[in-house]
């Protein structure tokens, strides 16, 4: 949207069956009276009129990336609102889930999907119309926008094309997760969803063993306790870690413990019901090393996913141990299951 002045009715002076309006369609051209160079983010025009009338002030052209709550609607922001209220469009994951939440807070301005399976398509059509002076917000079904989700190409071809790119920052599960684990969060890697069959997760699981900070996950309540075996097999069932589930929600929770005792724990209680982020903690920095058994049970479990030279390169990192000792010791584990 522009950021100087402008002639005909701001986007937020149409009626309410346009504004309202729920679209799955590409972005089309603007409506007159919107056109103008591109402002800047933090200009005074990208404030609320401090007389309280939010309709005065048009937003600065730009995209902005917006935090919508996670579970509790309290979460969101006053800024979130009066960005979303006044911005041209806002762009949804889903435009009905959005509605929901924007229907709660009186926001009436339009909505198109922009998606994963719509992105390639979607991303010129709102190029050209960043390029004709809007100012556009880019929400996600819930949390922070492109976090696990589309959006980061957007951004990069927003810089390139150097249009203004900001964010209102809010609610993000994974770092909520992270500060009520109890585990140390200093550092940490977000490693999203993890892949559904076991032998891909275990490969995946692998890469991330040695990382010297917390993980943190996304994973499906169905898959939750295959999901933790294969995490006590690959990075150690004495490992600590923590099973959040409806953050900020009412029946929130979390449940800390090494990742033995919750794969215990939810073989016998099944699936819990929510969302679920897992976190668990650094690998281990002592100086004991491995005994000889431990470093051939784990170099069983790498060869079941990898091929003996990266069996041996992953475990080398994560021992400190000499990678070609690991690696004649894998080729002699193979030959023993051989015969």
């Amino acid at each position: 949207m522009p950021s100087g002045t402008q002639t005909g009715a701001t986007p937020n002076d149409r009626s309410s069956s346009q504004t309202d309006e729920v679209s799955e369609n590409p972005l089309s051209s603007p409506p007159n009276g919107v056109i103008s160079s591109q402002g800047n983010a933090g200009d005074p025009a990208s404030k609320p009129d401090q007389t309280g009338n939010d309709k005065t002030l048009p937003l600065s052209a730009g995209l902005y990336l917006v935090a919508t709550p996670i579970g509790n609607l309290g979460d969101i922001t006053f800024r979130a609102v009066d960005i979303l209220k006044r911005a041209e469009i806002i762009l949804c994951e889903d435009t009905r889930t959005s509605g929901k939440l924007l229907s709660r807070f009186g926001i009436k301005t339009k909505r198109i999907a922009y998606h994963e399976h719509n992105a390639e398509k979607m991303r010129p059509e709102i190029m050209d119309r960043l390029g004709k002076g809007q100012a556009i917000a880019l929400i996600s079904d819930a949390g922070t926008p492109l976090i696990n989700d589309p959006g980061y190409k957007l951004v990069r071809d927003c810089q390139a094309a150097g249009h203004t790119v900001t964010t209102a920052p809010g609610a993000c599960s994974p770092i909520v997760a992270l500060i009520l684990s109890g585990l140390p969060s200093d550092h940490f890697f977000y490693g999203g969803f993890l892949p559904p069959k076991s032998m891909a997760r275990q490969k995946e699981l692998t890469r991330f063993a040695a990382i010297p900070g917390s993980l943190i996950f996304l994973e499906s309540p169905k898959r939750l306790a295959a999901c933790l075996r294969d995490m006590a097999d690959c990075l150690g069932g004495e490992r600590p870690a923590a099973v959040t589930r409806e953050l900020t929600k009412l029946f929130e929770e979390i449940r800390p413990g090494t990742l033995s005792e919750l794969v215990a724990h939810y073989n016998e209680a099944g699936a819990p019901k929510g969302e679920v982020v897992i976190v668990v903690g650094p690998a281990p920095t002592g100086s004991n090393l491995p005994t000889a058994d431990e470093i051939d049970d784990r170099l069983r479990i790498l060869l079941q996913s990898n091929r003996t030279k990266d069996a041996a390169d992953i475990l080398a990192r994560e021992t400190g141990l000499k990678k070609r000792d690991l690696y004649n010791r894998a080729l002699e584990l193979g030959q023993d299951e051989d015969d």
